[in-house]
């Protein structure tokens, strides 16, 4: 009997057919019908909030006790300049979209208004407090990642280890897979209330700028680390070509590094420098996921008048570049991290949680691919500053 290879359709084009299939079915399902997928929806919005803490504890303390035993110069620098990048990617971000958004979205003001919209309650809801809150997580995966760190807790930190599994399980195998029926939900009732054609003309038209902002920061890193080393920036960001097309491909880190490694070297990092600090920005060095997160929040608060003044989003942005160390490891981790920030710096609920989810894995590989790429220039650097 002849036997089928089975056929694996992507995470992508999943959420875009649930995005068109609910914008489809919004204008034809009658309100029961819809009641059904708001109740799925509420339910599994009170399951992510229940994770959200979990998740920053499974992923952070782990990667910090990974990361604490190479305790030492090159290992501070690394993080330190990494960090730093990631968050001023996201204040160029920040900034550009102050500058254009607000015109963007004053242009579809017009169409519908999401404060406008009716609410549909859904046939039951059931509550799922979170075990400990958001800050509460953070604090505890850093002291404990510290801890384990410094103090070197073999046993514990086989726990955490074991723990991250649990969560890496539960978002590849539970949370992943229904995203895209919980995005179906969203869209149905946006649909049905007349909020998504809005809301997708104007990330139509945010996407383009997020696109042309992910070129800009790479010209930006590779002009700097250039100035440093003394050479041609434009030719070493071309020497980084193969490394960001192979993460467009994958839209891995982690799958990129062999190539990003040998790129690196290909542009005079000393074999020692790109040895280490290549592996280690596939996980901690978050620029292109940093400048698309902060660019599709602060479309949300200005599209629902949510409050995004500058030192709000420093906040959001600093602690963002914090919660996503380790999350390149887990599909769609980035986003799943930033779900703690954007619900407690920001305030966003389940509806514009669920917006960012698509948003981000609408443009995942654009922002895996200006991650790895900048970690070439972040080991040009690093490699000029050790031997300064």
């Amino acid at each position: 009997m002849a036997t089928y290879p089975k056929i694996r359709i992507g995470l992508l084009p999943r959420i875009v057919l649930a995005i068109i299939l609910g914008i489809v079915f919004g204008q034809v399902l009658s309100l029961p019908w819809v009641k059904v997928f708001t109740t799925f929806n509420a339910i599994f919005s009170q399951f992510l909030g229940f994770m959200i803490p979990l998740i920053i504890v499974g992923l952070v303390a782990p990667a910090i006790a990974d990361i604490g035993k190479a305790a030492g110069r090159l290992l501070l620098m690394t993080v330190a300049i990494a960090y730093l990048d990631t968050v001023v990617s996201g204040l160029i971000s920040y900034g550009t979209g102050s500058w254009l958004f607000p015109t963007m979205v004053e242009n579809t003001s017009h169409i519908a208004k999401v404060e406008e919209a009716i609410t549909i309650a859904p046939y039951f809801s059931i509550q799922i407090p979170a075990l400990i809150d958001v800050m509460s997580g953070l604090v505890f995966a850093f002291m404990m990642g510290l801890t384990i760190a410094y103090a070197d807790l073999p046993t514990l930190k086989k726990v955490f280890s074991e723990f991250q599994e649990v969560i890496t399980k539960t978002i590849s195998k539970a949370i992943i897979p229904l995203l895209p029926l919980y995005i179906f939900g969203i869209f149905l009732q946006m649909t049905y209330t007349g909020q998504a054609y809005r809301i997708l003309l104007v990330f139509i038209q945010i996407i383009c700028v997020i696109f042309v902002l992910h070129v800009l920061i790479l010209v930006y890193q590779f002009c700097v680390a250039g100035s440093l080393v003394k050479k041609n920036p434009f030719k070493l960001l071309w020497n980084m070509l193969p490394a960001y097309l192979t993460a467009l491909g994958t839209s891995s880190s982690a799958a990129t590094i062999p190539v990003t490694l040998k790129q690196t070297l290909k542009n005079g990092v000393s074999e020692g420098v790109a040895g280490f600090t290549v592996p280690l920005c596939a996980t901690i060095h978050m620029s292109g996921s940093a400048m698309k997160i902060t660019a599709c929040a602060l479309t949300i608060c200005l599209m629902e008048g949510i409050p995004h003044d500058f030192a709000t989003f420093l906040n959001f942005i600093m602690m963002l570049g914090i919660v996503m160390v380790a999350a390149p490891g887990v599909p769609g981790g980035a986003i799943m991290a930033a779900l703690a920030p954007l619900s407690s710096i920001l305030g966003f609920g389940s509806e514009e949680q669920a917006l960012m989810i698509a948003l981000y894995i609408a443009m995942d590989s654009f922002g895996t691919a200006c991650n790895v790429t900048g970690d070439g220039a972040i080991a040009l650097v690093v490699d000029k500053l050790t031997k300064s």
